[in-house]
């Protein structure tokens, strides 16, 4: 059973009668929906639709509880509670350092991550220290899962929540009513103009740092996020990757030719040249 203690995770709570309607008209997860022992992941969004901060929430007891990095939580605490005004809202920051990550069919008891479970992975999350792991083995398993987070794959208020598939992952709801961001990704969504995906990049050799340019036939295309070895993520234009495979144009990160693939679960395919002219 593989486990990590991920010491730079943290964990803010919410409780009170109102937590649930005020979660549900301010963040873009459909909390109403989210059964109890599951995690999703979820954003707060600036009023343009980008992500102002990504976390996971699931439920604890009558209320709720985020995790986010520990850099992130204070500012997301301030947010939350700026937003709460009159409502009957409790927040605090959670006591507990870090969390811990199993997995595998034998994983610990713990909340089920639901991003994982899109990938045929069982693996459970729990607040605090409860057992010992490399942490570098659990972010190898996120950049094979296709799974991006703020920080290491993109910067906060610069990606939209398409761009880090939140709405293949159950992270991102078209059906409740409006919160923060709303208009823009509805738009996005119904017109079909997210260009950005997530993609898992495959290197002939160990890939560059973090922060590599990735180019296809010369032109940019992305930024190398996450690196595991040969292995790493990148959020591309996926227009562009599939002009450039179409044309047989080489794509490198840095100096090293890798091939770009969009993770199988998401249903995704670079498109076309004759799908591109149809838009």
């Amino acid at each position: 059973m593989p486990t990590a203690y991920l010491p730079e995770r943290s964990l803010i709570r919410l409780s009170g009668k109102d937590a649930e309607d005020f979660l549900q008209n301010l963040i873009t997860t459909d909390v109403v929906s989210l059964p109890a022992g599951e995690a999703r992941p979820g954003a707060l969004l600036t009023p343009q639709g980008k992500i102002m901060f990504d976390f996971l929430i699931w439920r604890e007891g009558e209320g709720f509880l985020i995790e986010t990095n520990l850099e992130q939580r204070d500012g997301l605490l301030r947010r939350l509670t700026m937003y709460k005004l009159r409502a009957a809202v409790e927040l605090s920051a959670g006591a507990e350092e870090g969390v811990t990550v199993s997995w595998g069919e034998d994983a610990a008891d713990g909340t089920v991550d639901a991003r994982f479970g899109k990938v045929g992975i069982r693996l459970t999350r729990a607040p605090g220290r409860h057992a010992e792991g490399l942490e570098d083995a659990y972010d190898a398993l996120r950049i094979e899962a296709g799974i991006a987070v703020s920080g290491a794959d993109f910067a906060l208020q610069d990606a939209f929540p398409h761009d880090v598939l939140l709405d293949l992952t159950d992270g991102l709801s078209f059906r409740k009513g409006c919160y923060v961001g709303q208009e823009v990704v509805s738009r996005m969504q119904h017109r079909g103009t997210a260009r950005r995906r997530v993609a898992l990049v495959g290197g002939e050799a160990a890939l560059p740092p973090s922060g590599s340019e990735i180019t296809a036939g010369g032109k940019p295309i992305g930024v190398l996020g996450s690196v595991a070895g040969d292995r790493g993520l990148s959020i591309v234009r996926i227009d562009r990757v599939g002009d450039a495979l179409a044309r047989g144009l080489p794509v490198l990160a840095g100096d090293v030719p890798v091939e770009l693939s969009l993770p199988a679960w998401s249903g995704l395919a670079f498109p076309t040249e004759a799908q591109e002219a149809e838009q």
